[in-house]
């Protein structure tokens, strides 16, 4: 159901957004009246702000090509913006904000329902509501590609697994000889073949069955606190990789929580985690989380 806004604290323009620790700038903005361009996305998040900027518009108002050959495309789409302004194809952390952030302003009230995204239509279902909210969104078609690439972590070379989650992926599964928390990701790992538009790198270490511990390093940011579209791809991977077809969920530990990847009675891939509403905070948007795609 597409309605309005039924608390009169929820028809602030701007507010805030937290999933995993991945911060957003959220704009309430229907009817596309505002502009969103990369200055404006920049003076919202900050340098020291939030991971991103989300914008609520109506699909119809936004005219985005993605929308244009569906038949009956969904009522709201997710504008995501990275902090420094650049568009993000898909953000499953920001996916699960946006759909807690629409049920809480009263724009939808069911508890399922699909979105917009420049990825395509995403499915979400809100299973608990705040303050702590819990959403899980399908992921979409999540491809293990054939391509391998080889990243260079301090003085060792290791293999990593190409996933495309509607963005890029390279998965790579450490030895034992490399622990995850004594990487240095300072700095971008070198990969060969490098990507021509880039690729998010996800290091990954088991802790048990279907249980992994990620850390991630965006790309064009740097390292993240997390990484929902990651964390599927990760799960994606490994799955793969062991001959795992059993679609039980698998368990990843990222450094700003937990989050649940599992498989839709189709098939297809979902995200489950938390998410958090609230007010921007004086004198900046939200606390320095580091810019995500995730």
């Amino acid at each position: 159901m597409d309605s309005a806004p039924s608390r009169p604290e929820a028809r602030k323009a701007l507010s805030y957004a937290s999933a995993t620790k991945n911060d957003f700038v959220m704009i309430d903005d229907p009817a596309g009246r505002g502009e969103l361009n990369v200055a404006r996305v920049r003076e919202l998040a900050g340098p020291a702000g939030t991971d991103g900027v989300i914008r609520a518009i109506r699909t119809r108002c936004l005219g985005d090509p993605s929308s244009k050959n569906l038949e009956n495309p969904p009522t709201w789409f997710m504008d995501y913006r990275n902090a420094d302004g650049t568009i993000a194809q898909m953000c499953g952390n920001g996916v699960r904000a946006y759909a807690a952030f629409l049920v809480d302003r009263g724009y939808v009230e069911e508890r399922v329902f699909d979105v917009m995204t420049r990825a395509g239509v995403r499915t979400v279902e809100v299973l608990e509501e705040g303050p702590q909210w819990r959403v899980r969104v399908g992921m979409g078609p999540v491809t293990v590609e054939e391509t391998k690439r080889i990243v260079r972590i301090g003085d060792q070379l290791v293999e990593g697994t190409d996933v495309n989650v509607g963005n890029p992926h390279t998965v790579v599964e450490l030895p034992e000889a490399l622990a995850l928390e004594d990487l240095d990701l300072s700095e971008r790992p070198d990969l060969d073949p490098d990507p021509e538009h880039g690729t998010n790198i996800e290091f990954v270490e088991t802790r048990g069955e279907r249980h992994v511990a990620m850390r991630v390093f965006e790309r064009g940011v740097g390292e993240t606190l997390s990484c929902g579209t990651g964390a599927t791809a990760v799960a994606a991977a490994l799955a793969a990789a062991r001959n795992d077809d059993t679609r039980e969920p698998w368990r990843v530990d990222v450094r700003g929580g937990r989050l649940e990847i599992g498989w839709d009675a189709y098939g297809d891939m979902t995200l489950t985690g938390p998410a958090e509403l609230g007010e921007l905070k004086a004198g900046s948007p939200a606390n320095t989380r580091g810019k995500s795609e995730g």
